[in-house]
């Protein structure tokens, strides 16, 4: 269970962050951080429907590759190649987690997850979410954030490449400090992404009721 939970906690996210990146609470933020996360704001609102591959490394250091689908508002797929077995699907409202090796199927409400606040129909890191760090990375930046309403829930520090901005992968990290890291490959926007691809009903079911 612990796994699943991890990997949910994954998917709405690279290099470590250093402490003095945490100081900055959001009402302390220059204007030009303030410019920054307007533009962040912009970029990730106009993510209607992308397609993309990534690659995830969980605590423990495991790697894992697959394919995602976004389509906001509200949905998303996340494809794991073998030997994961897992499939991962937000339907609007829920986010569904099938593990082909263990024949395991578990549901979350969406806006308990870190899904919910990336795939709002207008994301808004100033509204609703603590930004506490903002920092210049090597190759563009990273916003970091947290549910103000759920402290306690961990955070997610979102990669950016500048020039032009680019979203290019995320770390999250858990309420025990666990880090997940996810990057992307290059994003590629998707007109009319198949309804199916957001649609995922318990395959355990779907057998038991075959004559």
């Amino acid at each position: 269970m612990r796994r699943r939970l991890l990997i949910l906690a994954a998917l709405t996210s690279a290099a470590a962050m250093t402490p003095s990146a945490f100081a900055q609470a959001s009402e302390a933020l220059s204007a030009e951080a303030r410019q920054k996360l307007a533009a962040v704001n912009a970029y990730l609102t106009g993510l209607s429907s992308v397609k993309a591959r990534f690659n995830q490394m969980d605590p423990q250091g495991v790697m894992s590759s697959g394919v995602l689908w976004l389509k906001r508002p509200g949905r998303a797929r996340f494809e794991y190649e073998p030997p994961s077995g897992l499939l991962v699907v937000a339907d609007g409202k829920h986010v569904l987690v099938w593990d082909k090796r263990l024949k395991t199927f578990d549901g979350y409400p969406l806006g308990f997850t870190p899904l919910g606040l990336f795939l709002g129909k207008d994301v808004r890191l100033d509204k609703g979410v603590e930004i506490t760090g903002l920092a210049q990375e090597e190759r563009g930046f990273s916003v970091t954030a947290r549910d103000s309403r759920r402290r306690s829930a961990g955070a997610i520090t979102l990669m950016f490449s500048d020039q032009p901005l680019t979203l290019t992968g995320w770390v999250v990290t858990d309420a025990q400090g666990a880090r997940t890291q996810v990057a992307l490959g290059p994003l590629e926007r998707v007109t009319d992404p198949d309804p199916d691809l957001f649609v995922l009903q318990d395959p355990r079911k779907a057998k038991a009721t075959k004559p």
